[in-house]
């Protein structure tokens, strides 16, 4: 079965729903359908019980759950086709193709544009090389969000969570809801790289020691976790901490195997797609929006990406022409990590947030960030640098990127005092 669409939307989170409700009211008259695997709607939000989504979107503040449903509704209400437990097993970006398997059956979709927004994942135990055992017990933020969920589901009675940023502190408060106390936060940076306010609501509220330049370096127990080994990364020194639960938290990366298997340009910073100011990728008529191109940023957003890129789908339906002069690539010196959008068509302005979205490895209070094309400084800033949190830069210096001039360089000095 063949089904034909305007705009075909790959994941059906905040970025997914926002494009396809974006494409709608930006006029795509033909059908727009969003692809989810899975068996709602919403995205990660449906598995977030703490408050703090919606306020930019619905002007109002909700929990997770009612964020996502939120969205799913307004989607609903603009017409989109909905289809969950729906999985792209194949597809083909020149044609724009797309096979999915679902509970009835195989289906091709041919669309006139595609949105990827297949969001991001938190690397795993198996990915970080963490030692030891194999029991129960171990998991990712991600996962325990979805156990504390489901009816009579037993987490733990204590909890280390590896980690200390955004997701990390969310983290505590699931598994103080789930009935699970927190032994540690752990984290192989000097300091915790959340706010102040959610590290004091999550893990100050209930005295959870924040344990820094620590890792954890080994699981202990079998059947169940009942410990891990945990070592001191300025003295060497190894000690174990009971515990019958391990929550390994952040480490991102994006969910880009479609991607890739499209063979679209990867950014070897963010390790997404290349995205320009219109999210356009190097597929003709493909975009991508959300933590697929920037992970992992807040529910918000991604919603706000989500929706220039699903404007950009609409205006190529309508027959927008591709882009004659070819992308400038933005790339990042380190110890900055990446930069999004990264690629620019020289003539164009604005971002999808009003900003780019700049991350970094280092540490600093007063940082000097210099964008250069060539010996040409397009604008210089005082930032403050926290790894794992991001940093907005203005985009103000668009207009004067020169055609000709190379790729656009991101560079930072003044890093190092936390």
């Amino acid at each position: 079965m063949t089904q034909d669409v305007g705009v075909l939307v790959v994941g059906g989170g905040p970025a997914g729903l926002a494009a396809a409700v974006a494409a709608r009211h930006a006029g795509c008259a033909a059908r727009v359908a969003v692809l989810e695997r899975e068996s709602e709607t919403g995205g990660i939000p449906r598995h977030t019980v703490h408050t703090g989504y919606g306020l930019r979107e619905f002007r109002r503040l909700l929990d997770g759950p009612g964020y996502a449903r939120r969205w799913s509704a307004r989607a609903h209400a603009a017409g989109v086709e909905l289809h969950t437990r729906t999985t792209v097993t194949e597809w083909d970006a020149g044609a724009r193709t797309v096979t999915t398997t679902a509970p009835d059956g195989i289906r091709t979709w041919r669309a006139r544009a595609i949105v990827l927004a297949t969001g991001c994942r938190e690397r795993p135990r198996s990915a970080r090389l963490v030692p030891g055992t194999r029991p129960l017990g171990v998991l990712t933020t991600g996962a325990l969000q979805q156990l504390a969920l489901l009816p009579g589901a037993h987490v733990g009675r204590r909890a280390v969570v590896v980690g200390a940023e955004h997701v990390s502190f969310s983290a505590v408060l699931t598994l103080y809801h789930a009935g699970c106390a927190v032994t540690a936060v752990v984290t192989d940076q000097p300091h915790h790289q959340s706010y102040e306010a959610l590290r004091a609501l999550a893990a100050g509220r209930h005295r959870v020691p924040l344990l820094t330049r620590a890792a954890v370096t080994r699981i202990l127990g079998r059947g169940r976790v009942d410990g891990v080994e945990l070592t001191d990364l300025v003295s060497g020194a190894t000690r174990r901490v009971e515990c019958d639960t391990v929550v390994f938290t952040g480490d991102w990366i994006p969910d880009h195997e479609l991607a890739r298997r499209g063979g679209l340009v990867m950014d070897p910073g963010t390790r997404g797609p290349r995205v320009d100011l219109r999210l356009r990728t190097s597929a003709p008529g493909v975009f991508a929006a959300g933590n697929l191109v920037h992970a992992a940023e807040t529910a918000g957003v991604c919603a706000r990406g989500g929706a220039a890129a699903g404007s950009a789908a609409a205006a190529w339906v309508r027959g927008t022409p591709a882009a004659e002069t070819p992308p400038t690539d933005v790339e990042c010196e380190p110890p900055l990590r990446w930069i999004s959008p990264n690629a620019v068509i020289p003539g164009e302005t604005g971002t999808p947030q009003g900003h780019f979205l700049l991350r970094s490895d280092a540490w600093a209070r007063r940082a000097e960030v210099t964008v250069a094309q060539g010996d040409a400084v397009l604008g210089a800033w005082t930032r403050r640098l926290v790894p794992n949190r991001p940093v907005h830069l203005p985009d103000g210096w668009l207009a004067r990127v020169e055609r000709e001039g190379g790729p656009v360089r991101v560079s930072v000095s003044g890093t190092g005092d936390a």
